[in-house]
C-alpha cells in the first residue's frame, strides 16, 4: 500500500487496546493493521500541552528516521472516525522474547543482560529490572535521550521475531525540561559508538534544514531549541548520561 493510500484510504476500527492511558485503537487500513490514537481520546496533563500527543508522536518518527535506526515504527497523522489523530503501523512482538524483563536478583543472567535496579515486591522477594545489551536496544536509548522521552515503560519495547526492536508510545516527548525517564539505565557513562555519534550528527544536521522545517508543523520553536541543544550536549559528551534532576529516573509503574 502506497503512502498516499495510507493516509486517503478508510480507516476501520477494529478493537480497543484498553491497558492505554489514551485512547487506542487497533484498526485497518485496507489489509494494513494500525494503531489509531485520535486528539480527542488524549487524557490531560499537567506538564504538556493539551492535544499535542499525536504530534509529538509523529516528530518522534522523523527523528527516528533521521537517526535512521527505523526505532519507531511509520507513524503520521490522519482523520479517523473519531476525528484526526496519530496513526502507526502495527508491529507484532515475539512472545517469546523480552528485551526487558523483571527477574529474581538471584537468577540475574551474567551475560548480555544489563541490570538497572533492585528491590523487593510485596512478598518480600528481591527482583532486579534488566534489559538485553544489544544494539538495538542501545540505540533506542540514545534515542530517548535526543527526544527527551519521559515514559519509556518496559513494554513499550517491541522485541519482533527478526531481532529488531521498536520503541512505541513517544506522546511524552520534546519537553523543553529535562524529562527523562527510562527503563533503559545500562549503558550509563560507556562511550558511544561511532555508528550512535553519526546518528546524532544526522539529526544536528537536519536540524539545520529539511528536519527543522517539517518539526515546526509538530513542535515550537523552543521545544526544536531543546532538540538541537540535547543533540549538541550528548555529542559533545560522547557517552550515555546518568539520572540527573529531581524527576524520578525510571517511569512508573515500570511496564
Amino acid at each position: 500500500m502506497s503512502a498516499d493510500d495510507l493516509v486517503t484510504g478508510e480507516l476501520t476500527v477494529t478493537g480497543r487496546i484498553r491497558t492505554a492511558s489514551n485512547a487506542t485503537f487497533l484498526g485497518t487500513i485496507g489489509d494494513v493493521t494500525v494503531v489509531y490514537k485520535p486528539v480527542a481520546g488524549e487524557s490531560p496533563l499537567w506538564d504538556f500541552p493539551d492535544g499535542t500527543l499525536a504530534d509529538r508522536e509523529v516528530a518522534a518518527y522523523l527523528v527516528s528516521e533521521t537517526l535512521g535506526w527505523g526505532v519507531v515504527p511509520q507513524t503520521w497523522l490522519r482523520d479517523g472516525p473519531l476525528g484526526e489523530g496519530m496513526v502507526q503501523l502495527w508491529k507484532e512482538p515475539d512472545p517469546e522474547q523480552d528485551a526487558v524483563d523483571l527477574v529474581a536478583t538471584d537468577d540475574v543472567p551474567e551475560e548480555g543482560w544489563n541490570p538497572v535496579l533492585s528491590g523487593e515486591d510485596e512478598n518480600g522477594r528481591s527482583l532486579t529490572l534488566v534489559h538485553e545489551d544489544s544494539p538495538a536496544l542501545r540505540r533506542m536509548a540514545v534515542f530517548d535521550v535526543v527526544v527527551n522521552n519521559a515514559d519509556r515503560k518496559g513494554n513499550h519495547v517491541l522485541a519482533v521475531p527478526d531481532g529488531h526492536r521498536y520503541g512505541v508510545d513517544h506522546g511524552l516527548t520534546f519537553h523543553t525540561d529535562h524529562k527523562l525517564r527510562t527503563v533503559l539505565w545500562g549503558w550509563v557513562g560507556d562511550d558511544l559508538t561511532a555508528e550512535e555519534l553519526d546518528g546524532i550528527d544526522r539529526v544536528s544536521e537536519g536540524l539545520d534544514g529539511d528536519l527543522r522545517t517539517v518539526l515546526a508543523d509538530l513542535l515550537t520553536g523552543r521545544e526544536i531549541a531543546s532538540l538541537a541543544a540535547r543533540c549538541s550536549t550528548l555529542r559533545a559528551a560522547g557517552r550515555f548520561p546518568g539520572p540527573a534532576g529531581e524527576m524520578p529516573a525510571v517511569p512508573w509503574p515500570l511496564f
